[in-house]
């Protein structure tokens, strides 16, 4: 995004194009102020492409934002202004904002050393815990982003079983990788049908050439899944998954799906690899395969992992995984498992699996109270809002239209109603993220969710 600083008064009559949405009604004033937080932008402009390092980020209003600290389930912006805190990093912060034990194993390890280009213990009692708690992982390989890590299980599949194809789903978000980031959000004039939807590149940049070996399906459709297999009968390496669509509105599997997926792959000797960047140790202490019974081959892991320090995960099966260890597939990365992330992955994994995962089933209580909370005071202003996904990691939406269980579904939902909605809650000091995903933390408290639903029942008559 290019530096716009003109469209971002925040006196204006309406909401900057990057919200989702659009723009508002006129007369909307902004009632905290974001002085600072303007200020740090229009500095960051002149030396950072958009003010911001990450794209996503720039989807606020009424300017990308800068913050100070934070703290628990709380964050203080760059103006002062705090805020009850849903975004959690985009996921990372389980633990809420700087979770003392980790940053304690951390401190320690610091004056020990960062990395050596070599092993050392805790990269192994890391592997260990991590392998005790996610029913796929008899093997593990630590790197330091999703995106990293799906690249590492899309090569991996692709060298033992000897095929190129990967089959993967409209509206999942597997990173930003070249051959990674398509169909996340086609249009659909550019997708074309749904029943063989065509790859859809999500940026400029990206090469034909690099869609050539994906076939794309839409989600919760098992019948066209088996299709493509009988289309593609010996060529597809992979089935690539998140196993809740928690990019693109929270959608659950239907019954059945997932282990519709893990019998055709057994049956056609591809592997089954799922996404869980958001779901592991978020949904269960074993992620959303432990949650649903259904055991991939491979699984990917990173955001809720480590407390909020850069680490992911390829882990599976070790007649797999072992071919990272032959060196016949290549995976490497000079901040693998660097000593304080290790630190960080072991205290935070020790911290969640402690009390038989007490911390999380308080966040998961957290997170139920607020889900009934949204859907009971959105009825009560006669607003029709939807809440899906999992306590920690829920979905709300405006007015849909029909059942949501993909991603052609899923646009039907207000998104100017909701745009309007989050404006309002982070107006009450309440901070979610734009499109409509929710994250609770284990540090969210009985109070939190109390000033929550006091800010939604204000915010829900304004959408």
């Amino acid at each position: 995004m290019a530096c716009d600083l003109g469209r971002f008064d925040r006196r204006d009559a309406g909401v900057p194009a990057v919200v989702p949405g659009g723009p508002l009604a006129p007369g909307l004033e902004w009632g905290m102020r974001f002085d600072h937080s303007r200020a740090l932008y229009e500095r960051a402009c002149r030396t950072c492409p958009g003010g911001i390092h990450s794209n996503v980020r720039a989807h606020w209003a009424p300017q990308p934002m800068y913050y100070d600290h934070g703290r628990g389930a709380h964050v203080w912006d760059a103006d002062g202004n705090e805020f009850i805190d849903y975004v959690l990093a985009r996921g990372p912060l389980l633990l809420g904002h700087s979770p003392a034990g980790v940053l304690e194993a951390v401190r320690k390890q610091l004056d020990r050393g960062l990395m050596y280009a070599g092993q050392h213990v805790l990269e192994i009692e890391a592997a260990e815990k991590f392998c005790s708690m996610v029913p796929c992982a008899e093997m593990v390989r630590f790197s330091n982003s999703g995106s990293e890590a799906v690249q590492g299980a899309m090569r991996l599949a692709r060298g033992v079983t000897g095929r190129r194809k990967v089959l993967r789903f409209e509206g999942h978000y597997h990173g930003w990788f070249d051959n990674e980031m398509w169909s996340t959000a086609p249009a659909l004039d550019a997708a074309g049908p749904r029943e063989s939807p065509r790859a859809t590149p999500a940026s400029k940049g990206q090469v034909a050439s690099d869609a050539e070996n994906l076939v794309v399906r839409p989600w919760n459709d098992l019948r066209l899944v088996e299709a493509a297999f009988d289309r593609h009968r010996g060529e597809i390496a992979a089935i690539l998954t998140e196993p809740i669509m928690c990019n693109c509105g929270g959608i659950m599997p239907e019954p059945g799906f997932l282990e519709g997926l893990r019998e055709l792959c057994t049956r056609d000797g591809a592997l089954l690899i799922f996404d869980e960047v958001i779901t592991g140790f978020r949904v269960s202490l074993g992620g959303a395969q432990q949650h649903f019974g259904v055991i991939p081959d491979v699984a990917t892991f990173a955001k809720g992992m480590a407390g909020g320090f850069p680490v992911s995960a390829v882990a599976g099966k070790r007649e797999y995984l072992g071919a990272f260890g032959d060196l016949s597939i290549s995976h490497a990365g000079t901040y693998n498992g660097n000593a304080p992330c290790m630190a960080a992955t072991l205290a935070a994994l020790t911290m969640l699996g402690a009390d038989k995962g007490a911390l999380l089933q308080h966040a998961h209580d957290m997170g139920h109270e607020l889900m009934r909370g949204i859907e009971q005071l959105a009825r009560k202003a006669g607003k029709d809002v939807h809440v899906r996904g999992v306590p920690t990691a829920f979905f709300v939406s405006f007015n849909d239209r029909e059942r949501i269980i993909d991603y052609r579904t899923s646009l039907g939902r207000d998104r100017e109603a909701y745009a309007r909605f989050w404006l309002a809650l982070q107006e009450r000091g309440v901070r979610t993220l734009p499109e409509g995903l929710w994250f609770v933390s284990t540090a969210h408290t009985q109070e939190d969710v109390d000033r929550t639903l006091r800010a939604v029942a204000e915010a829900v008559e304004e959408a």
